[in-house]
């Protein structure tokens, strides 16, 4: 039997194994309920991606990629008149209340490096590229460091905790942290 021409087929498992660990988490993906999402044959996952951290790599990089290109969008959207405090408040709020599966997912994958040294590098990528975009508006590239980690701590802190968001703490939380 001849085989079948699917040139989407990769980027369908990759799709799926988003889906995957959005519903089960890291612990829930395998190359099988990757294949059984995806809707193709074991052997197709394992052809596309030899190991569970090359997936788990091209899924983070997927995301981290969707996640740049909104950051980008805020970046190109500060305003110089506004306080920077102010503008990363309205950053966190908006991801807040947004769409929250998404943001957890973002997470999960982007916390898996903290156990798979092969996805480091990627995370590691994404926050370089947020400090540089945000590093080459502001002009200030250790601020925009400092900013970038406050904003993902407070991300995460909102994510785990459920504490309801106050923007006044974090204007003023972060105009102490810059000075």
């Amino acid at each position: 039997m001849p085989r079948r021409h699917d040139p989407g087929r990769r980027q369908r498992i990759i799709d799926a194994a988003i889906e995957v660990v959005g519903a089960r988490g890291i612990a829930g993906l395998s190359h099988r309920s990757v294949a059984a999402a995806a809707d193709v044959p074991l052997g197709s996952t394992t052809y596309h991606f030899a190991t569970l951290d090359e997936l788990l790599s091209a899924a983070l990089r997927q995301v981290n990629g969707e996640w740049l290109a909104d950051f980008a969008r805020w970046v190109d959207r500060l305003d110089p008149a506004v306080p920077l405090a102010e503008e990363v408040a309205r950053l966190v709020a908006d991801t807040l209340a947004g769409d929250r599966a998404r943001v957890e997912l973002e997470y999960e994958l982007y916390l898996a490096a903290l156990r798979h040294a092969a996805v480091r590098p990627i995370a590691a990528e994404c926050l370089e590229e947020m400090v540089r975009l945000l590093g080459r508006k502001i002009g200030d590239e250790r601020t925009a460091r400092a900013v970038v980690a406050f904003a993902d701590g407070l991300l995460l802190q909102h994510l785990l905790t459920g504490a309801p968001f106050e923007p006044a703490v974090v204007r003023d939380g972060l105009a102490g942290v810059l000075g």
